[in-house]
């Protein structure tokens, strides 16, 4: 077989707007680890918020999270690349200068300085519950993997700007749209150089493969750096034009379960 791994991104891939797993995505996802194809999710979710949906798919293994920061099977790390510890202190007394709410993710926690719009729909949606914290000293205490903004409002998205800005040349910022949350903008905070096309580079090092025996899945434009290394690239049709682009093809929308198609019609 061409194909040994499926590497699938989640939200607005494998999940469509009411935030479930359709059966034909988990009939499909089945029938290829039956014949053989590992399937790994890649996603800038934090560990946290990926551990229901590994239990529904049954899936073990090692996955990307938090944007490509993490490589792990919840276990043994493959590969991480956490954010430097005085640009965290930096950008803590940014945030509290400008009251913005910045969201930190170790590999076990999702730190917070108070409750949120973003703490809700994590505790509602991710089951994640947030441990509240003064961040001051955060970075000596703890080994932060990623950071994150989530913008409600025009207010929230310009404070946003001015967080990208100061950091631009310190961090790599990536945004994620989830088709539950269409309005909201959530932007993921990692080290310079990560992305999810590296970490696809080192899993598929650590499993004794060639990037041409993987096939990707993706819609978000933090995809297209894994698309663009995969040796086949599936982009759904809801994905924007630019991640359209880098695909080799084009699979239906989410919502008609576009991964089973594209799973059916390369790998089974």
């Amino acid at each position: 077989m061409k194909y040994k791994l499926l590497v699938v991104d989640i939200d607005g891939t494998l999940l469509g707007r009411e935030r479930t797993i359709s059966a034909e995505n988990k009939e499909a996802l089945a029938q290829a680890r039956k014949s053989g194809v590992g399937v790994a999710l890649s996603t800038g979710r934090a560990v946290l918020a990926c551990r229901s949906i590994l239990d529904q798919l049954a899936l073990d293994g090692h996955h990307i999270f938090f944007d490509g920061a993490l490589v792990s099977d919840l276990g043994e790390e493959v590969y991480a690349e956490p954010l430097d510890r005085g640009v965290v202190r930096e950008a803590i007394e940014f945030a509290h200068r400008h009251k913005i709410d910045l969201e930190l993710y170790s590999t076990t926690h999702y730190f917070v300085e108070r409750e949120t719009w973003s703490t809700d729909a994590h505790r509602k949606f991710f089951g994640i519950e947030p441990t509240i914290v003064d961040f001051t000293g955060l970075w000596e205490r703890e080994r932060i993997i990623k950071g994150g903004l989530a913008s409600v409002n025009p207010q929230q998205m310009a404070k946003a700007r001015e967080f990208y800005a100061r950091f631009e040349s310190n961090l790599h910022f990536s945004l994620a749209r989830s088709p539950a949350f269409p309005d909201v903008e959530f932007t993921n905070v990692v080290a310079l150089g990560v992305s999810k096309g590296r970490a696809l580079e080192a899993l598929a090092l650590h499993l004794g493969m060639s990037l041409a025996e993987v096939m990707a899945v993706g819609d978000g434009t933090n995809d297209i750096t894994l698309l663009s290394r995969a040796g086949l690239a599936v982009a759904m049709d809801n994905a924007p034009d630019e991640v359209k682009a880098v695909a080799d093809h084009i699979t239906l929308d989410v919502d008609q379960s576009g991964l089973a198609v594209a799973v059916e019609r390369f790998l089974l």
